[in-house]
């Protein structure tokens, strides 16, 4: 997850039509059209649109009066496609040639939940991967076959468009975004605003039995993740954690599977990436150094996963970093 060099300020467009999800919505104005200047200076300038700039009814039965029409598109750095455009076969035309046009020039594109129906009928998706809701997954595969659809995943980032699964997802997708924008340290710090987990990677599961570990004080699984969390710079066998958990090893695996869509090991190698991350962007540490406070023991262990999560080196990371801020 290389951070992007976007325009910045950057505005960011959230198209709504009639029978639209408020909660899609609500996500892109919560993660980006809230001014958290005290965090970055100017923040995102966020823009509501409808097609035809007239007020549009959601799906639960309110109205909502958008900002303008189409023609925000003409000066959108990143648009936003929320759930709802109840016609799933035939998205207005209008408003498949403004995103036409708007990526053409190099906005970023983004849907939630099944938005990617919108961004599909572009044509744009066509030859690349996507996710859409568990639910809706099938349906888009047939509706459009040269789509790589894949249903299990909580987002899919193409780059210049990204596509991410229902509700919850749309959440992780967005902090995905701020991270890449304005680095881990600006994103874990809207996360805690929001109070939500500041990062649950792409290629985790939709289908999670608990999307968030026990929350009681008392919770052995969730006592656990705290302490890994605190302790990454460790190396603790899979059957230690299961002991300190106090279960058994295969009954340990399901329950943290059941609870956070991933293996123990692979939640590990993300919180050790993220960490080195902050660090790589907060301190001046040499690139061996951040590898032994994250856990990784050596600097080349630390390019190798780092590489894999994030597709960039450490020091490209620090130096895209830097040159953005």
């Amino acid at each position: 997850m290389e951070r992007s060099l976007v325009p910045w300020p950057h505005t960011v467009v959230a198209v709504t039509d009639d029978v639209v999800s408020p909660f899609e919505l609500s996500v892109a104005c919560e993660v980006f059209g809230i001014d958290r200047s005290e965090l970055v200076d100017p923040w995102y300038r966020f823009v509501l649109a409808s097609v035809d700039g007239a007020p549009v009814r959601t799906n639960m039965g309110f109205t909502i009066h958008p900002d303008r029409g189409l023609d925000a598109l003409e000066e959108a750095d990143s648009v936003v496609i929320p759930a709802g455009f109840g016609n799933y076969d035939c998205p207005p035309v209008e408003l498949l040639d403004a995103l036409r046009a708007a990526h053409a020039r190099g906005a970023r594109l983004m849907s939630l939940c099944s938005g990617a129906f919108v961004l599909a009928a572009t044509g744009l998706l066509d030859g690349r991967r996507a996710t859409t809701h568990w639910m809706h997954a099938e349906r888009l595969a047939e509706l459009h076959p040269s789509i790589d659809v894949d249903p299990t995943v909580l987002y899919v980032d193409e780059g210049d468009i990204l596509t991410s699964a229902g509700t919850a997802a749309g959440i992780d997708m967005c902090l995905h975004v701020v991270r890449k924008d304005l680095g881990a340290e600006v994103a874990n710090a809207v996360a805690r605003r929001m109070v939500v987990p500041p990062h649950r990677d792409g290629g985790q599961a939709q289908f999670v039995d608990l999307p968030v570990p026990t929350c009681t004080s008392d919770d052995p699984l969730t006592e656990l993740l705290d302490w890994m969390a605190e302790n990454l710079d460790q190396q603790v066998a899979v059957d230690e954690l299961a002991r300190r958990a106090h279960m058994s090893p295969r009954h340990f695996a399901r329950r943290f599977r059941a609870a956070t869509g991933t293996t123990p090991h692979q939640w590990l190698l993300t919180q050790r990436v993220l960490f080195a991350q902050r660090l790589l962007e907060s301190t001046d540490y040499p690139v061996e150094l951040v590898a032994q406070r994250c856990g990784f023991g050596s600097a080349a262990a630390l390019r190798v996963h780092f590489q894999k999560v994030t597709n960039t080196s450490p020091q490209s990371y620090r130096r895209t970093f830097r040159a953005a801020s």
